[in-house]
């Protein structure tokens, strides 16, 4: 699924110009969907986080029973000469992925060591800074670790993220708010959520339900440096209703403000100003 125009993919050992066809018929991440990915950014000469993020794509590599092929370190000196590649300012998506090509032991568990490898860059702008976003509610929710590989960035996930955004389109809107199996607030269907009122920055608490984002975990730092303290909260619908302001983060857009959630309007508050403005000067974009 290309987003982009550009795009260079490190497979076999080589660099490919294109769309590169890499999974085969057959593979086991084709028929049984193991395949795990990780997605930085780079933009305006910077890559913010990419060791972080190259680190996760292993670790959720492990979590879905695969050996990785590469280490963290060959993950970002194999990206720094794919990114040469690109104008020094270009905004590049990077998607590093695993997957498996055979069974193991039974034929739905992942041969640990048949593990397959493509790096995929791909030139993909960022986001107006004032495109705000609008979310609803959705009828489908997160699963827990005991239904899903949610400690994993696994494809496998997405379909389910697919069709809350769906439903949402259907009904006008970008996005849904997403509930976990116990009917609080987790995230969006694509993105780490945060809330404001009355000053008091609040996200919902990490429990095993939906991946604590590399970006949210970046935004809670620097607000917290700024004097600004975040809680992590058990958070409910009701509560982001009577939230001052909303805002998503993710590695796509970083930070994105959000102007309604069902019925309820938000203007693009003073804190989510200062998160992009934290970000962007940490980032040294």
């Amino acid at each position: 699924m290309a987003i982009g125009d550009i795009i260079w993919t490190y497979f076999n050992g080589t660099w490919h110009q294109g769309d590169l066809p890499v999974m085969n018929a057959a593979d086991h991440g084709t028929w049984f969907g193991s395949l795990v990915f990780d997605g930085a950014r780079a933009f305006n000469n910077v890559v913010p986080d990419l060791m972080a993020h190259l680190e996760r794509v292993n670790n959720s590599a492990r979590v879905m029973g695969m050996t990785p092929t590469k280490t963290a370190k060959q993950l970002e000196a194999l990206t720094l000469e794919g990114l040469e590649k690109f104008a020094p300012d270009a905004p590049v998506y990077i998607r590093p992925m695993y997957w498996s090509r055979e069974g193991g032991v039974s034929v739905i568990t992942p041969g640990a060591d048949s593990t397959a490898f493509c790096l995929c860059l791909e030139q993909v702008p960022m986001p107006p800074m004032d495109a705000g976003q609008t979310l609803c509610r959705t009828q489908f929710i997160r699963p827990m670790l005991s239904m899903a590989p949610v400690n994993a960035k696994a494809a496998c996930l997405y379909p389910n993220n697919g069709r809350m955004v769906r439903e949402a389109l259907a009904r006008g809107y970008n996005n849904a708010l997403v509930a976990d199996p116990l009917g609080n607030v987790a995230e969006t269907a694509s993105s780490n959520i945060f809330m404001v009122k009355d000053g008091l920055i609040r996200t919902p608490v990490p429990n095993g339900t939906f991946l604590n984002g590399i970006t949210r975990q970046r935004i809670i730092t620097l607000l917290d440096k700024a004097g600004r303290n975040v809680e992590e909260a058990t958070l409910s619908f009701a509560d982001f209703e009577a939230a001052d302001e909303v805002f998503m983060t993710g590695n796509m857009a970083k930070i994105t403000p959000v102007v309604k959630f069902e019925d309820t309007q938000y203007a693009i508050g003073p804190v989510t100003k200062l998160a992009r403005k934290l970000y962007w000067e940490w980032a040294g974009a």
